[in-house]
């Protein structure tokens, strides 16, 4: 390992001062992955983001005999890659101000303003693409054994473009996938543990569908002598099929029992821009802000506060209840709030972290990762990334079996995914072509029209894009 002060790894963090990097950095000093890591380097486009989250990090209250953890700031990537074991990638190419200007560009044209859907999903690919295909030639060049663990959005896409780059040597994860799972298991009273051999989840990054529960593992539902064991049975349906425990699931209280009975599925929430398309452009449309405002308008002096606070992690714990309590509002009505679980956090560090130890040590575990499709799913090319169970040690992800797709699902998923190609063409060839049939063929830009006037529109507010195209 990369270590210069110990035993454990190298974490490099590119994008070190994104906002949720604490999150990670918690669950490396307590828990069950302490001592993995006892070098952790931030680099970050605005290196002051950087110093700002490394005062969080060393005010973080950790427990009594908890590892010391050694934090430092590099501002040149360069300066921060070699001796790297691990890479965590969570860039936010043109910052906050990008998101806004995806959003209100998108709207200006009547259409969904949304950060990875839609026509605001391809803006935002367009500009990270590029910035994340350097990140990988630099971690190809200066730390070529080190893991790339992409959390950089569009993850699908992203992955997919910089595994051009690193071959298998990089990982897409989410957590909308697994909190899906989780939630579910919890409805219906049944214990995954450390396997998702009995979860049936197909999809990309969000878009997916979980469409089975295997209870041979145990239950608390149809109790026997030994708590429950269900010998095999899919308890999905009858979740779908129970009014009161779909209204006590966030899933269940988002698309309705209607839906989710005419699916047979439970889907991933972000597909409610799909189902439920007209009602969710009405909902941001009538909003006084965007979602990318309000976050900008709640960090606006929020850095400037934790390079000054007295105690920065305080100040970042409220930010981010107040972050995560206006997530997808869009899809709630104005008195639901989100579940206490919810607002807890530990999804998108679990993952991260699982994925790492499995990496280092060769513990196995079984995670739905963004990974390289192979002959996973006939249907879409071998090379796409896709989004399923897999499982994951010191020699990668690989995805593990699954049932065959629906029409609907598979008719879904392939436009979009010729959708993601596209704009992966477009954005590493700087292929205009390309950018205009991505966004003409989005399930959620309805003419050709309408794409030509949201790509003339991303053109005028991010000259960059304009400049780029080639021919």
């Amino acid at each position: 390992m990369g270590s210069s002060t110990g035993s454990g790894a190298t974490l490099v963090v590119v994008g070190g001062g994104g906002f949720r990097v604490p999150l990670v950095y918690r669950a490396l000093a307590d828990g069950p992955f302490a001592g993995l890591v006892s070098d952790v380097v931030l680099f970050d486009a605005q290196q002051e983001r950087s110093h700002a989250i490394a005062r969080v990090l060393k005010a973080m209250p950790r427990a009594a005999g908890g590892p010391a953890l050694s934090v430092r700031v590099e501002t040149r990537l360069e300066e921060a890659l070699p001796g790297a074991d691990i890479v965590f990638a969570a860039v936010r190419s043109g910052g906050t101000e990008g998101r806004v200007l995806d959003e209100r560009v998108a709207l200006a044209a009547g259409l969904l303003g949304q950060e990875t859907i839609g026509a605001g999903g391809i803006s935002y690919a367009l500009r990270s693409i590029p910035d994340m295909m350097h990140v990988a030639s630099a971690i190809r060049d200066l730390a070529p054994d080190a893991w790339l663990i992409n959390f950089t959005n569009p993850a699908g896409m992203v992955t997919e473009a910089v595994s051009a780059v690193l071959g298998g040597r990089v990982i897409g994860i989410c957590d909308s996938a697994s909190g899906l799972v989780a939630r579910a298991a919890q409805a219906v009273g049944l214990e995954l543990g450390d396997s998702l051999a009995g979860v049936d989840y197909v999809g990309l990054n969000h878009l997916g569908w979980l469409r089975g529960l295997d209870g041979g593992a145990k239950s608390g539902l149809d109790g026997g002598a030994d708590g429950g064991a269900d010998g095999g049975r899919d308890l999905l349906p009858g979740l779908l099929a129970d009014p009161v425990r779909l209204a006590a699931l966030e899933e269940g209280r988002l698309f309705g029992p209607d839906l989710l009975r005419t699916l047979g599925a439970l889907p991933n929430e972000y597909l409610f821009y799909y189902y439920f398309h007209r009602e969710a452009l009405r909902s941001i449309r009538s909003a006084d802000r965007t979602r990318g405002e309000i976050l900008r308008d709640q960090q606006e002096n929020l850095y400037p506060r934790l390079a000054a606070a007295g105690d920065p992690f305080a100040v970042w714990e409220d930010a981010r209840c107040e972050r995560e309590s206006g997530y997808l509002a869009e899809a709630r009505s104005a008195d639901e709030e989100r579940d206490e679980a919810d607002l807890a956090g530990g999804g998108y560090e679990r993952v991260a972290l699982q994925v790492m130890r499995s990496l280092l040590t060769d513990q196995r575990a079984d995670l739905i990762l963004n990974v390289r499709n192979g002959r996973t799913f006939p249907g879409l090319p071998q090379d796409a990334i896709v989004e399923v169970p897999s499982v994951v040690d010191a020699a990668g992800a690989r995805p593990l079996s699954t049932a065959p797709l629906t029409p609907h699902q598979l008719g879904l998923m392939s436009t979009v995914k010729a959708v993601e190609q596209d704009t992966i063409r477009a954005a590493v060839h700087r292929d205009r072509d390309a950018a205009l049939r991505a966004f003409a063929g989005h399930p959620l830009v309805d003419s050709f029209h309408a794409a030509s006037a949201v790509l003339a529109g991303y053109e005028k507010e991010f000259p960059a894009l304009r400049a780029s195209w080639v021919g």
